[in-house]
């Protein structure tokens, strides 16, 4: 098989160096491994810690504004409580103010995966920190953010 003219390998290299898009998938890829391996003693992913971590306030959320927070939509978050709710981490509440609707609460079994967790969690971070070039963290988030 021979290269075609209209896309050189130039473009692939172009593509490679380039692509934000290429370069932050790897990124999150290689962030996700990492906290997926430390959290496993844990029974959790990196998704289910943080979104356990979303719920961990005064009051259960609702659905519709926790997936913009986890940048999910609801199908995909509704799918991520499943494995959660059967474990008892979770409950998925009917909200009084819309019976339609559903809030998700945090239980106390998922706060304490959560309070042992969160200090594995902490040293990992940490040693993430510490390959941030610069140590631009501040800078690096703020990056992120306006890009999300």
């Amino acid at each position: 098989m021979t290269m075609r003219d209209d896309l050189p390998i130039a473009v692939t290299l172009e593509v490679r160096d380039r692509c934000l898009c290429l370069h932050l998938q790897r990124a999150a890829r290689a962030v996700a491994r990492r906290f997926d391996e430390v959290l496993r003693p844990y029974g959790l992913t990196n998704g289910q810690f943080s979104l356990l971590m979303a719920l961990n306030r005064p009051q259960p959320p609702r659905i519709g504004d926790l997936a913009p927070l986890l940048a999910m939509d609801r199908t995909t978050l509704t799918a991520a409580i499943k494995p959660l709710e059967r474990r008892g981490l979770v409950r998925v509440l009917v909200d009084p103010a819309d019976r339609r609707g559903r809030r998700v609460a945090i239980t106390d079994a998922g706060r304490d995966t959560l309070t042992a967790a969160v200090p594995v969690w902490r040293d990992t971070h940490d040693e993430i920190d510490r390959l941030v070039p610069d140590g631009d963290l501040e800078g690096l988030r703020a990056d992120l953010l306006a890009l999300a």
